[in-house]
């Protein structure tokens, strides 16, 4: 190969390269938007860390579960989720969750996804159950919901109050009713 063919062939290969990715277009957030619904949508705080001992500490985060109907009619695949969780009229994030959860399996035209679950990476913190139940007020969240498909920029699907519902149960204690630990009950006399 000549030293002109050899100084020629990569410029060929970015043109032919560039022809592609320019040829196709990602979709805009309204067709995005317009291709799925967000269906079966529940919210709900779950354990991210939980002690008795030597502190009682209970942090819980909030978690958003939902499927997504494909209104399309060619197959959805490669959809990626990010969830922003935060106070309502806060700023900041508490948290997020990204999850490239269409791969596999495509959603088929008018079909529904499998279901999708993101919970957040921070969350909030009380001695107990009871702690959330004298401070409501702290599980008082917002979900936002964005979608990202073949590689555009991400698109709002919308925002949801965070309930309060709390899917956790304390440990209880065991209590030997009738039995006294550490005795060895008497031996039987036949």
């Amino acid at each position: 190969m000549s030293q002109r063919a050899r100084s020629v062939f990569p410029i060929a290969a970015l043109a032919v390269l560039a022809g592609l990715t320019f040829g196709c277009k990602a979709p805009s957030p309204e067709q995005i938007q317009a291709s799925l619904e967000v269906v079966d949508l529940r919210t709900q705080w779950v354990a991210k860390e939980y002690r008795q001992w030597p502190e009682p500490k209970l942090v819980l985060v909030p978690q958003v579960k939902f499927r997504v109907k494909n209104l399309t009619d060619k197959p959805l695949k490669y959809v990626n989720f990010n969830a922003i969780f935060k106070r309502k009229l806060d700023v900041e994030n508490l948290g997020d969750n990204f999850l490239a959860a269409v791969r596999k399996n495509p959603v088929p035209p008018g079909g529904l996804s499998e279901e999708i679950s993101l919970k957040s990476n921070f969350g909030v913190e009380g001695r107990n159950l009871d702690h959330f139940k004298v401070y409501p007020q702290q599980l008082d969240y917002v979900v936002k919901i964005y979608v990202q498909l073949k590689g555009s920029r991400h698109a709002l699907l919308g925002e949801w109050k965070v309930s309060g519902t709390i899917d956790f149960k304390e440990d209880v204690p065991v209590h030997q009713e009738g039995k006294v630990i550490g005795k060895v009950p008497p031996a039987k006399v036949k």
